[in-house]
């Protein structure tokens, strides 16, 4: 059930109905969040509930294990249980077919000759988010950070939240799950901000996001016929692409938790206005780039001790983080782009000072950090690596003759809508972060304008899927 559908019109309504008619019963709450939720993952395979309870499950029992003793050894063993279960699921269901190929190829290089085998896996969609919620509650109650909780209904209904429950943000236990404790009470004002988080959203997704997928998919199906020109804008409308469809998400997400009485994390700070690489990573994907920091990069010593051992780890979290988001090699190289990018930043800290300059002088480090991260996003769009290196040589070379994008009027008219509407998006951005805002919240005259371009531009007709539910 994809946020920008007909169903999901129909389910919201209902739902939120129903939730605040029993606003007095917080238990019964609790009993509508679960279904509802249950209901929305189940709409795409019901068979990913019983993958998504048994998850659960794991680690509400390891966590009251843990609770219940103190022995180092003991504690262990249950966090080990945590892990295996947790990462042998997300393991099998998103890599088997990566490790199993890649085990073909290694023997292959020693002139052994075996036959690749691929099981004919469904990837269960958010996986790799809940995955991670869970396994982070396992982590703190293991560190002791976290009591463990005792009420089931409010940890599955933690795991399941349905806002947030197959694209993130990535939420901590010690931030949402506690929220799931206490009764809510309906705000006027914090509902209506959702609203506006949800259009702000919408509008990113379906009039940016989904008009330059039209565009993008045809680019990079014939790149080899296109100019460089078209090929550069091929990459930047793919950056429009992802930005406007995971950030749209987030803003969806979070604007439904708070039509709820739920505050959920912020996931993303403007990262298109970034000075460098650095400062792209604090503010792209923030809740899963704090859990990597948390739970991978500090355990494995972090900053200290010497700086070669300091920049091991860092590349090792880039090289995870695009292992995270498939059983790709692209996905690797792209994280290896970023990690080698983000180094020499990390040595001399360049980016203490940023926000202390003139806009204007911030534009060409700005322009300079958005090019790095169009050219990684070639790897993270390309169907494979051969791909995107071929597409890099023709985008230097620029062999081909033809320009997909202007060649027809109707290609260029999508252009413009997505150029215009990105343009405003940014400027919004802008004009929030130099008011030292987080997200954007528009007053409700312009969000009549947003309403509307949403009805007249939206690529409603492709009803393209978000792109992060394939991770």
């Amino acid at each position: 059930m994809l946020f920008n559908s007909i169903e999901f019109a129909i389910f919201l309504p209902i739902v939120f109905a129903l939730y605040w008619l029993f606003q007095k019963n917080h238990r019964i709450q609790l009993w509508i969040l679960l279904g509802a939720s249950y209901l929305f993952y189940g709409w795409w395979d019901w068979r990913f509930l019983g993958l998504i309870a048994l998850s659960s499950f794991i680690d509400f029992f390891i966590g009251l294990g843990l609770g219940q003793t103190d022995d180092p050894k003991r504690r262990k063993l249950l966090l080990a249980a945590s892990l295996v279960a947790n990462l042998g699921l997300l393991g099998f269901f998103k890599y088997f077919n990566f490790f199993t190929e890649a085990f073909v190829d290694a023997f292959s290089l020693f002139g052994m000759s075996l036959e690749k085998s691929r099981l004919d896996i469904i990837l269960p969609v958010g996986i790799s988010f809940y995955t991670f919620q869970t396994l982070s509650y396992t982590f703190d109650v293991y560190k002791k950070q976290l009591t463990p909780t005792k009420d089931v209904l409010a940890f599955l209904g933690f795991v399941s939240f349905f806002p947030q429950l197959v694209a993130g943000p990535i939420e901590r236990a010690s931030h949402l799950l506690g929220q799931f404790y206490s009764p809510r009470k309906f705000e006027y004002s914090t509902a209506v901000c959702g609203v506006r988080l949800i259009v702000w959203g919408l509008f990113k997704k379906v009039v940016i996001a989904d008009n330059a997928a039209i565009l993008v998919d045809e680019i990079f199906s014939n790149y080899q016929d296109q100019n460089s020109l078209s090929l550069i804008l091929g990459s930047v409308l793919f950056a429009l692409q992802i930005y406007g469809d995971f950030s749209g998400y987030s803003d969806i997400a979070i604007g439904l938790s708070r039509m709820f009485g739920f505050d959920l994390m912020m996931n993303f700070r403007f990262p298109y206005l970034a000075q460098n690489i650095n400062d792209f990573w604090k503010r792209w994907h923030i809740s899963l780039s704090t859990w990597f920091r948390d739970y991978v990069y500090i355990p494995l010593g972090g900053s200290r001790g010497s700086t070669l051992f300091s920049l091991r780890n860092v590349m090792a979290i880039f090289l995870i983080s695009g292992f995270w988001h498939g059983a790709n090699w692209n996905y690797l190289v792209w994280g290896a782009i970023h990690g080698v990018m983000y180094i020499p930043f990390f040595i001399n800290k360049a980016h203490q000072n940023l926000h202390q300059e003139p806009f204007w002088m911030k534009l060409p480090k700005i322009f300079l950090t958005f090019s790095v991260v169009c050219i990684a996003w070639i790897f993270f769009r390309a169907d494979s690596l051969g791909q995107a290196l071929d597409y890099l040589g023709h985008l230097w070379s620029n062999e081909g003759s033809g320009n997909y994008i202007f060649s027809q009027t109707k290609r260029t008219m999508i252009f413009g809508v997505v150029a215009i509407f990105s343009g405003i998006m940014l400027a919004a951005e802008a004009y929030f972060e130099s008011r030292q805002k987080s997200e954007v919240l528009l007053p409700s005259k312009y969000l009549l304008l947003l309403a509307l371009s949403i009805v007249f531009f939206g690529a409603f007709k492709n009803h393209e899927s978000f792109i992060y539910f394939q991770f």
